[in-house]
């Protein structure tokens, strides 16, 4: 039942791995939350963590891949922000989930009441 109801999504694994490769640190949630308040540029980012540029830069690369975000080159500078219609593809997927632990949570209460039931005299 589950099984049948994963081979229905349209994904084929690759963009969850990469979605829940992006959303598995910490620092990108962190970078996702501010460019999705407002844009950054790289270097701007940067200067808010105690990493190099270039790991910024690494941590962008994965959000990007994941459409979590966009960039933008204006001048010399990056700017990034919020892919909305990613992130709304992204709850989308996660939504999809969490309906299935809620199908296998209602399956389990039905189980148990039935098994209340049967032994009731």
């Amino acid at each position: 039942m589950v099984v049948d109801q994963l081979r229905a999504m349209p994904d084929d694994g690759a963009e969850l791995d990469r979605l829940f490769q992006a959303l598995a640190d910490a620092t990108r949630r962190d970078i996702l939350a501010r460019v999705t308040a407002g844009e950054y540029s790289v270097s701007g980012l940067a200067a808010l963590y105690a990493m190099s540029f270039a790991a910024v830069q690494k941590h962008v690369a994965v959000l990007e891949r994941a459409s979590l975000i966009s960039k933008e080159k204006r001048g010399r500078e990056q700017i990034v922000r919020g892919n909305h219609d990613g992130l709304q593809e992204a709850r989308h997927l996660l939504d999809h989930y969490e309906m299935i632990w809620r199908q296998r949570a209602d399956r389990i209460a039905e189980i148990l009441t039935e098994d209340e039931e049967r032994d009731l005299p």
